[in-house]
């Protein structure tokens, strides 16, 4: 089941990020001292409320057996674009479907806010998920070097 996320699993939320993005920290090398502001070291409550609160995003869980085991949100812009942010699904809760459910109610709840794309950033190292998004209707569009990540940053989108 997914539904909207209350103010009261923020907390859970973050615990879900960051246990998700440890993974991909783990498997290609990331610290908290070479990459303080990947996801899995950098996301809090703060700013989980802060974007919530202050920027509007649509926040999603997906619950199973009473368990938050996915997460994410949306940044609507007024261009008929948005942004898709912290797409996690837990690791024992993998390779069941929930990331491609998430993924598509993501694009279902855009498309209902008018939204015409959305934006995805990925870690473009990770060869896994890019193809996973391709695989899903989502087209690469670019990569950015910054000196602040250990790694390049990919970019995708996805018409809706």
């Amino acid at each position: 089941m997914i539904r909207e996320v209350t103010r009261e699993e923020i907390p859970a939320c973050v615990d879900l990020i960051r246990s998700s993005f440890m993974t991909v920290a783990d498997e290609f090398g990331f610290t908290k001292e070479n990459a303080p502001g990947f996801t899995a070291f950098s996301v809090s409550e703060d700013r989980l409320y802060r974007q919530l609160d202050e920027e509007r995003r649509l926040m999603f869980a997906a619950e199973e057996n009473g368990v938050l085991c996915g997460y994410y949100s949306l940044l609507i812009r007024e261009n008929g674009e948005c942004e898709l942010n912290n797409l996690a699904v837990l690791p024992r809760y993998r390779h069941r479907g929930i990331g491609k459910q998430l993924l598509e109610h993501s694009c279902s709840a855009a498309k209902s806010m008018g939204c015409r794309t959305m934006h995805i950033g990925i870690v473009e190292e990770n060869a896994v998920l890019r193809k996973w998004y391709e695989a899903n209707g989502a087209v690469h569009i670019g990569t950015r070097k910054f000196d602040f990540f250990p790694f390049t940053c990919g970019y995708l989108k996805r018409d809706l």
